[in-house]
């Protein structure tokens, strides 16, 4: 359910409130007055001095001190931290020499992507240092005959996805906040998404990477090998951490083949149960190319149709499934042998129902004898003129 309700929040940023209405920053809850229990561990407080340092580092257009609200609070305004500077750096080079000072002063810092995430980790506690990863969005390189995506960590999902499609790739990972998570912020909690059923999770898809220790110390595993077995694969510790262990900066990334065809359907289902066992079959029957498989149920679809002002589709129902298969579906009819009168009951309906749904009789095979004469059942006309086919594809073409 986890991924819809998302899916749901990101629509929420475009159209409007979704779960309350959004409140001031002032108006939200400090961290540490929601959590008494935790405290403030013996780091020093921050000086000019600091201020001073941070700016040699990234430069001083690149430390803020006011307008701090974003960095402050949680998406959700449900925490609010009071950090007094936030720090943007460009390179793993300036991430490093930044930790490394902060150690040495003994001064806490908080690690932020693009502060997407619903349970106020990306948030400072206290008043950490906010190291944003905003400027490091660079795509380092994409190999398209490995499917091996190189980049730094403040690159945005949505954007990444979109520098991969013109290679015929993908990202293994889609979120509903992909317009302005981070891959860094995404690594760190190690997010599932909506095509973990398909891809599985980020500890399987991280080739390598780049991290900044609590010392400044830089581990540089970005290997875009897909099999290594030299040692440790240290990259797992750092994988759903969130910046505990270390500081992400880049990532080496293995990304799969972007199908072809992508078919949804949304099914109305009357018990949980029926649900487990429509999962269980779609597997089964469905296969590899089953990419998505959502669980929603009757409070998020009244979210949905209360705020977003959206048309539903399909009658109430206790719970919905959304479905999503990558690749085309094969239509299998079998008897008992060759029939013709089977095949000429079974091809108009077949055609029709295509057509009816603006969908493609040709979609990986292409065009053959068998499927030309039927063109004209989900082209326009203007789109194809029987006359010409013999001309462009050599064959003839029976007069209908």
């Amino acid at each position: 359910m986890h991924g819809v309700v998302r899916q749901l929040i990101a629509c929420n940023r475009r159209f409007g409130p979704l779960l309350s209405t959004r409140l001031l920053s002032n108006d939200v809850t400090l961290t540490k007055e929601r959590y008494p229990n935790l405290s403030r561990k013996e780091f020093s407080p921050l000086t000019d001095k600091d201020v001073n340092t941070f700016e040699s580092i990234v430069g001083k257009g690149n430390v803020l001190q006011s307008d701090l609200e974003f960095y402050n609070t949680d998406w959700l305004k449900t925490v609010r931290g009071q950090s007094e500077v936030v720090l943007r750096p460009e390179s793993t080079e300036e991430v490093s020499a930044i930790l490394k000072y902060c150690n040495e002063r003994t001064l806490a810092v908080c690690p932020q992507g693009g502060n997407t995430g619903l349970v106020g980790g990306s948030v400072p506690v206290f008043d950490e240092v906010v190291i944003s990863t905003a400027r490091m969005n660079k795509v380092i390189n994409i190999d398209p005959t490995a499917g091996v995506l190189m980049c730094q960590a403040g690159c945005i999902l949505e954007n990444v996805d979109k520098a991969l499609s013109q290679h015929d790739l993908m990202m293994p990972l889609d979120l509903g906040a992909k317009g302005s998570c981070h891959i860094g912020g995404n690594l760190s909690t190690n997010a599932g998404g909506i095509r973990l059923i398909r891809y599985g999770s980020l500890h399987g898809s991280v080739l390598g990477l780049e991290v900044v220790l609590a010392n400044g110390d830089v581990i540089n595993n970005m290997n875009p090998l897909i099999k290594d077995n030299t040692g440790y694969d240290l990259k797992q510790l750092f994988i759903g951490a969130e910046g505990t262990l270390g500081f992400i900066t880049a990532a080496t990334i293995k990304c799969p083949t972007k199908p072809n065809s992508v078919n949804s359907a949304l099914i109305a289902v009357e018990t949980f149960a029926d649900c487990l066992k429509i999962l269980s079959l779609t597997k089964k029957h469905v296969g590899e190319i089953l990419s998505a498989f959502e669980f929603l149920d009757l409070a998020s679809r009244h979210l949905m149709l209360e705020n977003l002002e959206l048309p539903y589709p399909i009658a109430e129902s206790p719970f919905y499934l959304l479905i999503e298969t990558s690749g085309n579906l094969h239509l299998n009819i079998t008897c008992k042998e060759y029939s013709q009168e089977v095949m000429d009951m079974i091809e108009p309906y077949v055609y029709d129902w295509t057509r009816g749904r603006d969908g493609s009789i040709s979609a990986e095979h292409g065009l053959v004898l068998l499927v030309v004469v039927e063109l004209f059942y989900v082209m326009l006309p203007n789109a194809v003129v029987l006359d010409n086919i013999e001309m462009y594809y050599l064959i003839p073409v029976m007069q209908l």
